[in-house]
C-alpha cells in the first residue's frame, strides 16, 4: 500500500470495521439491485430482442458475485489507508458508482426501460473507470481489483445500448 505524503494524517478505519463497512455496503447494493431485477427477468427481460453477443442468463449471477467480492475487497483496502484527501475522493467516487449501479437495476428492470438504463449506465461506466484510477493511485491491488468491474460495466453499457436500439 502507498503511504500518504503527510505523516500526520489520521489513521485509516480499523480493519475489522472497514471489512464490515465494505462488505455491508457492497452487499446492500447487490441486494437492492436484485430486488429490482429478479421480478422482471420473466417475462419482460426474456421477451426483449437481444444482440447476438448477449451472455446466457446463467453468466450474470456468477460474474456479479465475483465483481461484488472484488469491489468489497478493493473498498476495504482503501478504507484502511490513512486519511488523506485522495482517499476521501476515491471513496466518494466509489460510493457514487455504487449508487448508480443500484439505480440502473431500477431504471432498466423495475421501470422496464432500456433507455433509462442507458442514461444511467454511461456515467456509471465513467465512475467505474474513475474509481479504478483513484483506487490504483492509493493502492495498486485495490485498483487492479476494479479492473474487471470497469471492463464488465463497459460491456454492459454496450449491451444496454444494443438492447435499447433493438427494442426502441
Amino acid at each position: 500500500m502507498t503511504l500518504p505524503q503527510n505523516s500526520s494524517a489520521a489513521p485509516g478505519m480499523p480493519p475489522r470495521r472497514a471489512a464490515l463497512v465494505a462488505v455491508g455496503l457492497v452487499f446492500f447494493d447487490s441486494l437492492l439491485g436484485q430486488l429490482a431485477t429478479l421480478p422482471n427477468l420473466a417475462p419482460w427481460y426474456q421477451s426483449l430482442a437481444k444482440p447476438s453477443f448477449t451472455p446466457p442468463n446463467g453468466v450474470f449471477g456468477p460474474v456479479w458475485t465475483l465483481l461484488y467480492a472484488l469491489m468489497a475487497f478493493a473498498f476495504w483496502r482503501v478504507l484502511i489507508l490513512p486519511a488523506q484527501p485522495a482517499r476521501k475522493q476515491a471513496i466518494g467516487v466509489f460510493l457514487a458508482f455504487l449508487a448508480l449501479n443500484v439505480i440502473w437495476s431500477f431504471a432498466f428492470f423495475a421501470a422496464q426501460s432500456p433507455l433509462l438504463g442507458l442514461i444511467d449506465i454511461l456515467p456509471q461506466a465513467a465512475l467505474a473507470l474513475a474509481a479504478l484510477v483513484l483506487f490504483a493511485r492509493l493502492d495498486r491491488i485495490a485498483g487492479l481489483c476494479l479492473l474487471p468491474l470497469a471492463i464488465w460495466v463497459g460491456f454492459a453499457a454496450w449491451l444496454n445500448f444494443a438492447i435499447w436500439r433493438l427494442n426502441g
